[in-house]
């Protein structure tokens, strides 16, 4: 990996700092591919160019972050994508699957958080934790007991965020940014406890 919500449904919610109205949160469709990829590959960058070579990054984000390879993960009915809105622009996402966890973690419906970006300039705003509260609802939704991720050893700010949620440590695995294999810290929550979700 690197906010209440009804599915389908958007939500309005508050950009703490930039606005006080006008942050909504809904699954995405067909037609938001393109602005999706240009979001996740910025994002991308933003986090984790600094301490990656160019080579790599440019490979990670060729073959992950496309506009086809975002209108193919929306299409997949064991995928879900949020997208969150500011004045009718995206400033956060956050994908979600349903696909075979690691045996690092303990669960009979296991829910993975693959991707959960803010753009740069709403950090600390609280778009973030919005974006984790739908994402828990949605793995809710879905009945998974157990919601996990992965994030790179080298980012506290991330790990910091995940344990505010609840999330603890369970394992690792290999994560690949181009041609470098990367240390991933597992985390891992119940997804029904709702003392492990601030507000």
């Amino acid at each position: 990996m690197r906010g209440m919500m009804n599915c389908g449904t958007m939500r309005p919610a508050t950009l703490r700092g930039v606005t006080e109205v006008g942050l909504t949160i809904r699954r995405a469709h067909h037609h938001d591919a393109k602005e999706l990829s240009m979001l996740a590959e910025r994002t991308f960058r933003d986090a984790f160019a600094p301490m990656n070579t160019a080579e790599d990054m440019d490979l990670h984000c060729r073959t992950n972050y496309s506009e086809a390879l975002q209108l193919q993960e929306i299409s997949n009915p064991n995928r879900v994508t949020l997208l969150c809105e500011h004045a009718g622009k995206l400033v956060g996402f956050g994908q979600l699957r349903w696909d075979k966890a690691p045996s690092c973690v303990v669960a009979a419906v296991p829910g993975e958080i693959q991707r959960l970006y803010v753009a740069s300039h709403c950090h600390g705003t609280g778009v973030g934790r919005d974006i984790m509260n739908a994402c828990i609802d949605e793995m809710s939704s879905h009945r998974s007991d157990v919601v996990w991720l992965g994030v790179w050893e080298r980012n506290p700010r991330a790990i910091a965020f995940y344990r505010k949620f609840g999330f603890v440590e369970v394992g690792e695995h290999a994560f690949s940014l181009g041609r470098e294999a990367q240390r991933d810290i597992i985390m891992a929550r119940p997804v029904t406890d709702p003392t492990l979700v601030p507000r």
